[in-house]
């Protein structure tokens, strides 16, 4: 039923976004509530009221994709909400259910993120759970967490709780409400994907019960696929940075991403990072290591 409310509520947010006079609609007399009304809505997108009705309250299951594309294009939604759109309207296939593993980063990952010396580096679950950083990405993220809490499932860092429920994390971020924005959005993306996922629908209820502010970006069904751009920090140890980040999805473990962060040449912000890098690489294996082959 849960994924039935999710399709419903998505529709009528972006309904309620379109302006009529924007698509060419007529106004006829006054609107109760702002955007366009469900007959109007299944006019443009070539369908009856009724089918329109019954998909927008749960009842039809099995939308084909082009009564999806006809919807997503009057509603003028973008590449990210499109897939959304898609991804809501989708059903979840009944299948045996079994026990699920806790995720965990391969080998090969961490050694990939252990060689980026110069580089913050974390690897997140399809939770954004912390599955591991490096030493200048935990340093950089979550100092007051040990090092090792990501080997640990019961004590595992997850960046979206952290933001909202962390107040060290929370002030980490200069533009905390962007930060915010920009999490949930990717959240509603990833719950779309995975409707069958029962600990991502713990997280999200958990964060809906304990944050008012997340309850409330997260009624607003937000979605953007969140791969790369800007964010400012205010270190408590090295002061202001402006780093760029790159997420670099794992194509064998379905939502598993590095997040990598880097300062442009020349920046405060790279000097920063520099000044940070100096309180933990001195004594960082692989850097010893290297030292052991040029001597």
């Amino acid at each position: 039923m849960a994924e039935k409310t999710a399709l419903g509520d998505f529709l009528r947010s972006r309904r309620g976004g379109v302006k009529p006079e924007d698509v060419g609609v007529a106004s006829r007399g006054a609107r109760r509530v702002p955007g366009l009304r469900r007959e109007e809505l299944a006019q443009l997108a070539g369908v009856s009221v009724t089918y329109y009705t019954r998909l927008e309250q749960g009842q039809s299951t099995n939308a084909s994709e082009s009564v999806i594309d006809a919807l997503a294009r009057a509603l003028d939604l973008n590449d990210d909400e499109r897939a959304h759109l898609h991804d809501l309207a989708r059903p979840v296939r009944a299948k045996r259910r079994r026990p699920t593993r806790p995720a965990v980063a391969r080998p090969g990952t961490r050694q990939v993120i252990d060689a980026m010396v110069n580089v913050p580096a974390v690897v997140l679950g399809r939770h954004s759970q912390v599955l591991a950083w490096n030493t200048l990405g935990h340093l950089l993220l979550a100092g007051h967490y040990a090092f090792d809490a990501p080997d640990h499932v019961a004590e595992r860092p997850n960046l979206t709780k952290m933001l909202f429920l962390d107040s060290h994390h929370r002030h980490l971020y200069v533009r905390w409400e962007d930060e915010a924005s920009r999490a949930v959005a990717s959240l509603s993306l990833v719950a779309g994907r995975y409707k069958d996922d029962r600990d991502l629908a713990e997280l999200i209820g958990e964060l809906t019960m304990k944050s008012p502010e997340f309850a409330s970006m997260w009624s607003k069904h937000p979605v953007a696929n969140c791969t790369s751009g800007t964010k400012y920090f205010r270190h408590p140890e090295v002061g202001d940075l402006a780093l760029e980040f790159e997420a670099l999805h794992l194509p064998d473990e379905p939502g598993h991403r590095i997040l990598m962060y880097s300062a442009r040449p020349g920046t405060a912000s790279e000097a920063a990072l520099r000044l940070l890098q100096s309180k933990v690489l001195p004594e960082h294996p692989v850097l010893d290591r290297a030292r052991e082959l040029e001597a």
